[in-house]
């Protein structure tokens, strides 16, 4: 083998980078002293980018295509080694394939409560979590602000740190969104864009864009969802008496269509409650009260035959006075007889009380104006 040969085989001819592993965002690509040779092929794929780092500094970014490293190729490379007239020597450079396809299914989560102030509830919590994707939008620039020289970086290595900016974003928008909880699963599309909207700037310092996030689920405190599941279960019972009527009937169904247990008793049992329930039934409807076996109640148990009590006293109305621009009260009929009486007010002194619609004269009131003839008026042609 010749010196020529020797030379030809020592420096690579083709750059490429083929990776299968779906989760590798990174990957430097390894030669012995990071010696390119003159005119190599560099191969760059769809959904890669290639960049140069000559000596600690950025040069240049490939995008998708097939390129021979030359001079006319590289021209941060060319200005940097003041290549002016072309150059066939190898040169030493490192190159960084970075993947920017869409990183698919990442998850995010709340790892505590989230505290807000509910229009229905009240103060309350919630957790919530979904997915998201990623993917790197400005290669030159995640280079520079997240990988550094890290021959091979995964996405792992920053979905921690995005997560907490998306709990961060998230925690703020839903306290600040006055959305009550129970119409939250409604709007998680809307949601999901106005945190993605939050999000997207600091993505972006990174390098990154987030095309996608969604929120799966958003979720109340086992104690509130209890209660929930109550008052949802009181509302579809509606009427409590039929509905206990209806569980009294079920029972006896099931017990009647059950005689093996307890031999005949269970037969029996239905078939007596049944009889119970319809006298039961019965006399409701006629008005005259039974015993738990349908038969009449006893005298202590019945009603007495006597009237019904009397009705609660009439609510006594009370008065407001408003003489000079100024109110005064509230006041008793009583009390508004002896001012009456004492000359404090007369039927030009304009009254309100609770119902009464605006201010009027105390004469005006068919209520109040008999306060002020207590006295005969003056005798005719007087």
């Amino acid at each position: 083998m010749g010196i020529f040969d020797f030379l030809t085989g020592e420096f690579i001819d083709v750059i490429h980078w083929v990776d299968d592993t779906r989760d590798t965002m990174v990957w430097r690509f390894e030669r012995e002293g990071h010696e390119i040779k003159y005119g190599a092929k560099l191969t760059v794929r769809e959904g890669q980018a290639a960049v140069f780092v000559h000596e600690g500094q950025l040069a240049d970014v490939f995008t998708p295509g097939l390129y021979m490293l030359e001079t006319n190729n590289m021209p941060i490379m060319t200005t940097l080694q003041h290549w002016d007239h072309g150059f066939q020597s190898p040169f030493k450079s490192e190159i960084y394939y970075v993947n920017t396809t869409r990183f698919n299914n990442l998850k995010w989560g709340t790892k505590n409560p989230i505290m807000l102030r509910d229009p229905e509830f009240g103060p309350t919590r919630i957790r919530a979590f979904g997915t998201y994707t990623v993917r790197v939008k400005d290669p030159a620039r995640f280079l520079v602000e997240i990988v550094g020289t890290d021959g091979e970086f995964t996405m792992d290595e920053i979905s921690f740190q995005i997560r907490n900016i998306i709990v961060q974003e998230f925690s703020r928008v839903i306290a600040g969104s006055g959305i009550p909880v129970l119409d939250m699963a409604a709007n998680t599309a809307d949601l999901g864009k106005l945190i993605a909207a939050e999000v997207s700037p600091v993505l972006e310092g990174y390098g990154l864009e987030m095309p996608e996030f969604y929120i799966e689920n958003i979720s109340l405190p086992p104690a509130v969802e209890a209660a929930l599941d109550k008052r949802t279960s009181m509302g579809l019972a509606g009427d409590l008496g039929k509905f206990t009527q209806y569980s009294a009937a079920e029972a006896m169904t099931a017990a009647a269509s059950n005689p093996g247990q307890g031999g005949g008793m269970g037969a029996g049992l239905g078939m007596g409650m049944g009889m119970a329930m319809a006298n039961q039934m019965a006399n409701m409807a006629a008005g005259q009260p039974r015993g738990p076996w349908g038969a009449p109640a006893p005298a202590a148990q019945q009603p007495a035959a006597h009237a019904a009590p009397p009705p609660p006293p009439p609510v006594e109305h009370v008065w407001h006075i408003a003489v000079d621009g100024q109110t005064s009260g509230p006041f008793s009929k009583a009390k508004m007889g002896r001012m009456a009486s004492e000359g404090e007010i007369n039927r030009d002194t304009f009254v309100w009380t609770a119902g009464q619609d605006g201010w009027k004269k105390a004469g005006d009131v068919q209520e109040l104006a008999q306060l002020f003839t207590i006295l005969p008026p003056p005798p005719p042609g007087a």
